[in-house]
């Protein structure tokens, strides 16, 4: 043990070599101001992480600086938007959104509905983009919403076209969750990618028909996933039926799909 087979390799031992206490303290304030709908004060934030207002002062004056955390008049410290803006620039975040952006906002507009898209990320469900239409009843779903993949249309998409290695790690990443709710969720998924969309009720909202289909890139592998919470409205001119709400949906999924440059592997 504590021995290295080849250059470049990193032994146990070697390990606490490479700590950085400070990015350590960072990293926990980050993690958990995200927890934090109401922010924190700096001896909260030391309270809860187990360390003295002393240790995480300069931590969180860093923070504050660089533009990642915020203290409100109440001098409670809330996370910024900095880390949503700095995980956009991924390149595969950027082109989605910038592609998506009009033809979701069409589609809105189209439908009568709010669409939001959204990407996996460590084992959750991160919208990175969402629209609303016109109409003044809507069902809207946070920007930079972190979601369970298990009650979601969404999760269901993108587990439907994975394979059974990357299912597993992605079950791996989720979490433990309860039998019935993770065996709904498993049972859901040959139905949905034989039919090349997930459509049904709402599993968290009464009243609501949550459509969901992939989009998928230039491997083949399904990258997002564009949903709508379709409410059922009682009244308005502007009302779609729900499966054409569906094809529509899907129609645009194909459209986004081509432009990420779906299929190309594929071709001759």
């Amino acid at each position: 043990m504590g021995k290295t087979s080849g250059a470049g390799m990193q032994t146990e031992t070697d390990e606490g070599k490479y700590r950085a206490p400070a990015l350590a303290k960072g990293l926990d304030i980050l993690e958990l101001l995200a927890s934090e709908d109401s922010g924190l004060g700096q001896a909260d934030i030391g309270k809860k992480l187990g360390r003295t207002t002393s240790e995480i002062f300069r931590v969180l004056m860093v923070l504050r600086e660089r533009g990642y955390v915020e203290l409100d008049g109440g001098e409670r410290y809330h996370l910024t938007t900095k880390l949503f803006e700095v995980a956009h620039r991924q390149p595969i975040i950027r082109r989605l959104t910038v592609i998506a952006g009009d033809e979701m906002q069409k589609l809105a507009n189209r439908i009568s509905q709010s669409i939001h898209l959204c990407i996996l990320s460590s084992g959750k469900l991160l919208v990175i983009a969402q629209v609303d239409c016109p109409d003044t009843n809507v069902n809207t779903v946070r920007l930079g919403s972190q979601i369970p993949i298990d009650d979601s249309a969404s999760g269901r998409v993108l587990a439907a076209f994975m394979g059974d290695t990357e299912l597993q790690n992605l079950l791996l990443l989720a979490g433990n969750e309860t039998s019935a709710r993770r065996s709904r969720f498993l049972s859901d998924l040959p139905e949905v990618r034989k039919a090349g969309f997930c459509q049904g009720k709402s599993l968290t909202i009464e009243g609501v028909t949550n459509i969901s289909a992939p989009v998928f890139d230039y491997t083949g592998k399904a990258v997002a996933a564009m949903t709508t919470p379709f409410i059922h409205r009682l009244n308005g001119t502007g009302n779609v039926p729900v499966d054409q709400a569906r094809d529509l949906l899907v129609e645009t999924c194909k459209e986004l799909s081509r432009r990420m440059g779906a299929g190309a592997s594929k071709a001759d």
